[in-house]
């Protein structure tokens, strides 16, 4: 066991790839950092492999160099690790969310879909038929594909002339998978660029049609001082109902926006609007401390994985699993309501928000 004193193998194992990358320079610098954000999503630990003398190969960006220096550390024990960086603090390992997940798996039995996810509508490389299918394989009653907005020219933001377009994609998707007695039901969304006033790049008229609309920040993200105020402009607009990846954070790469957390979730909560815990697993955002103060003030939490291919469905798991841990009662998780029930909610803010 590699782990220092409270830390899980996981853990430790990624914990010791990042400081690894910090000690070399050039290219082993550029696979340990690759190794350590990968460790993330690993189905298995290493210390699991090698427990049943596998090669770590198996696991994504380790070769055979790096395989050989974590055996070493699995062997040879290092004394505890202390405190990581808060750059990459309270993030959690795919195997080890599956791990607590078993304990309590009505969670799992409790999930009735996702809702974040893209497409090649915009960054993504699968279809909505293809993603639609992966989501029917977990047996889901419902998906929202929340492709990004104009804005978001990096990602392929869509513009107005092509949500209706894209709508069109949706409900002919929708209509093959009911003639073939299919029960899932591709919800009509997308995740609206906002700006740091709180204020979205798209025509309201063009939300009307939209089954529900996430609003997420991805600019200024790096500033230290406190960003309250955007967070409260950013729940009061009126065309969202869910809070996108609310901190900006990104593991070993962005610490995230600094709020007065506490004001920002009651807030949400007063307005019955729902922040997402994004299972991306370099996001995990909303994060377990932050998860632990969203449900001090009664917060609504949506479960979205970001997925950017039809395989990533999976990392579900790691925002189930926050949830979980932060205690988030199950009535307060959007993604354990019906889809006729999700419908009833969002009618319920458009109408209070007119």
């Amino acid at each position: 066991m590699v782990a220092g004193a409270g830390k899980k193998k996981g853990e430790a194992h990624r914990e010791l790839l990042a400081r690894q990358s910090e000690i070399e320079s050039g290219i082993l610098d550029r696979a340990f950092r690759r190794a350590a954000r990968n460790a993330l999503s690993w189905r298995e630990s290493a210390a699991t492999l090698v427990a049943q003398n596998r090669s770590l190969v198996e696991l994504s960006a380790i070769g055979p160099f790096i395989e050989k220096r974590v055996r070493h550390w699995i062997e040879n024990p290092k004394p505890a690790l202390g405190t990581n960086p808060p750059i990459r603090r309270d993030f959690f390992a795919l195997a080890d969310a599956r791990s607590f997940l078993e304990r309590k798996p009505e969670w799992e039995r409790s999930l009735r879909g996702d809702l974040q996810m893209h497409t090649c509508w915009s960054d993504g490389s699968g279809t909505v038929a293809a993603m639609a299918a992966a989501a029917r394989e977990r047996g889901y009653e419902y998906i929202a594909i929340t492709d990004h907005s104009k804005g978001l020219k990096i990602a392929g933001g869509i513009d107005e002339r092509a949500v209706p377009r894209q709508g069109r994609e949706i409900a002919e998707t929708n209509r093959a998978i009911s003639r073939s007695g299919g029960k899932l039901t591709v919800l009509r969304s997308i995740e609206m660029n906002l700006n740091p006033r709180g204020e979205g790049d798209m025509d309201p008229k063009s939300l009307s049609g939209l089954n529900l609309v996430l609003g997420s920040f991805h600019s200024s993200l790096r500033r230290t001082d406190d960003q309250t105020e955007r967070y409260l402009a950013a729940l009061r607009n009126p065309h969202i109902q869910i809070l996108g990846h609310p901190r900006g954070r990104i593991y070993n790469f962005r610490l995230g926006l600094k709020a007065d957390w506490p004001r920002v979730f009651a807030e949400a909560a007063r307005l019955d609007k729902a922040v997402e815990i994004d299972c991306y697993p370099d996001r995990q955002d909303l994060n377990l401390t932050s998860l632990k103060l969203a449900r001090a003030a009664g917060t609504r939490v949506s479960l979205g994985t970001d997925a950017h291919h039809p395989w990533q469905l999976e990392f579900i798991q790691l925002g189930l699993a926050s949830a979980l841990r932060a205690r988030i009662p199950a009535e307060r998780i959007i993604n354990f309501m019906s889809a006729q029930r999700i419908k009833r909610w969002i009618a319920g803010l458009r109408e209070r928000s007119r």
